[in-house]
């Protein structure tokens, strides 16, 4: 995995940008010792690290503008980071490039319940919009597991889902507007309160480019209003591949369940070992399951996915009884990263989506790959829009673990596209999937997406080296024609 050259001359020019983001944000807004950086050197991909040449904090949109107008003179890179809770290396330092953190921006602006909608700063954490607004009965939607540490910003930069995202969809489902600052300082609003904006869907072009085109300082999202019941199921098989047909019965019954999650057994026992939540242990295959909407409703659809659960040979039924058990079930799914991290010194996190009715033969599939690369893996994903989240076990201390369990997840990624899926449901390519785009795209494909970043940021100064394998430059793009023209990547250092 490879990374665009550092440019010797700008990490020769370090003191000089040291003391320009100074002039910007005084004080302890600019960090350089090599220790306090450190802090910084990845985010939730812990297998590839690189110290940034200097971190910038910045607290105004104004210092954000100042600091990027003044990095594009100097034709310094720039790395946005937010809370540093991603799972795909979007937020990886350069070694000549200035990391700018937004964990100052945390401050919701506006709660706006007439329009419902909901104005932060993107270090703003995701739970902390629901916070705000569940004693006046709403809530926002998008519910990652990370959501009581991952940023609003983030979640727009990646496009990020969750448990409910089946019913609710995912953040770009729930943006409504957006501030951001452009590579050259430039400030631009995109959207509002509003849930259509005129022209073109700039806002959506947005929505997931990883840190690309621009800094986001701000964003409206909608909250909606709580449901009037709220039941959650436990539902039990013998076998993944029973589970994997019931979650295809279910929708093609015209049945959309507030949230529809699934684990297999190694993570069944994991969570329920870490947090009492009721999961039963002699099953192959859980379905976490919530229904929602007037009780009438919830009762009645109760009743049909029972029906159906026996129809393919559930042994295990359990629905909550009040509020306090129905959160109860959801304990474990939510501490699903740390109980799998009892487990194992380490593990990696996949992100592929597939059509739901692959999932049997999917899951099949995985627990050959573990067998070929004698790796445990734990499966853990939404199993309503068929978003996998294989949890693969190593120990980077154990020689050749961390390449097995990277090629594992190069296997399981490829087999996602194979079955018609793509590469990322909601974490992002990043440096992790970057060097799979070709399975999914042409050559040309990747032009024709680089072409929009090179609108953005025409020096390619933001965020380079995600996403795309191949950098090309900007002038180069402005040609409909294949070049030569690419810049070499060395190797990002890995631990």
């Amino acid at each position: 995995m490879k990374m665009p050259t550092p440019k010797t001359e700008t990490i020769a020019r370090r003191p000089e940008i040291i003391e320009a983001l100074r002039a910007i944000v005084p004080g302890e807004g600019v960090v350089v010792d090599e220790n306090e950086l450190r802090v910084y050197e990845c985010d939730g991909l812990m297998a590839y690290k690189q110290l940034p040449l200097v971190v910038v904090l910045p607290q105004t949109t104004a210092q954000v503008s100042q600091i990027l107008k003044k990095c594009h003179e100097m034709g310094v890179n720039i790395v946005p980071r937010g809370a540093g809770t991603g799972l795909s290396g979007g937020a990886l330092p350069l070694a000549d490039g200035v990391t700018v953190g937004l964990g100052k921006f945390n401050k919701i602006i506006d709660v706006d319940y007439e329009n419902r909608s909901v104005v932060a700063q993107p270090g703003v954490t995701n739970r902390a919009i629901t916070d705000m607004v569940e004693d006046r009965g709403y809530y926002y939607a998008p519910d990652p597991s990370s959501k009581i540490a991952c940023s609003i910003g983030g979640n727009v930069a990646e496009n990020a889902g969750g448990m409910h995202c089946l019913k609710y969809g995912l953040t770009t489902n729930n943006l409504l507007g957006l501030e951001m600052v452009l590579m050259d300082g430039e400030v631009i609003r995109l959207g509002g309160k509003h849930m259509d904006a005129g022209g073109l869907d700039l806002l959506g072009a947005v929505t997931s480019s990883e840190g690309l085109l621009g800094i986001i300082t701000e964003v409206t999202v909608r909250i909606l209003k709580q449901p009037d019941t709220a039941k959650s199921l436990l539902v039990g098989f013998p076998d993944i591949e029973s589970g994997g047909r019931y979650v295809a019965q279910i929708i093609s019954a015209g049945i959309i369940p507030g949230a529809m999650e699934m684990m297999d057994k190694m993570a069944i026992g994991a969570m329920q070992d870490f947090v009492d939540s009721g999961y039963p242990l002699d099953v192959d295959a859980l379905l976490v399951m919530e229904l929602d909407g007037p009780q009438a409703e919830v009762d009645f659809l109760t009743g049909r996915v029972r029906e159906i659960a026996l129809g393919v040979g559930s042994t295990f039924f359990r629905v909550s009884e009040n509020e306090a058990e129905r959160e109860q079930f959801w304990k474990g799914r939510m501490s699903a990263f740390p109980s799998i991290g009892r487990l194992s010194p380490d593990y990696m996190v996949m992100d592929g989506t597939i059509p739901r009715h692959k999932l049997p033969d999917v899951l099949g599939r995985i627990d050959k790959l573990a067998k070929k690369y004698d790796l445990r893996v734990a499966n853990v994903f939404h199993a309503g829009d068929g978003n996998l989240h294989p949890l693969i076990l190593y120990d980077a201390n154990v020689a050749g673990e961390l390449d097995a369990a990277e090629a594992f997840g190069h296997d399981i990624l490829q087999l996602c596209v194979e079955v018609g899926g793509v590469l990322s449901g909601e974490h992002g390519i990043g440096v992790e999937k970057r060097d799979l785009m070709g399975e999914m795209f042409t050559e040309n494909d990747m032009k024709q997406q680089q072409r929009l970043k090179c609108a953005f940021d025409p020096a390619g100064l933001m965020n380079p080296g995600k996403v795309y394998p191949t950098l090309h430059r900007c002038a180069e793009l402005g040609r409909m024609h294949v070049h030569d023209g690419k810049l070499p990547f060395p190797e990002i250092p890995r631990f």
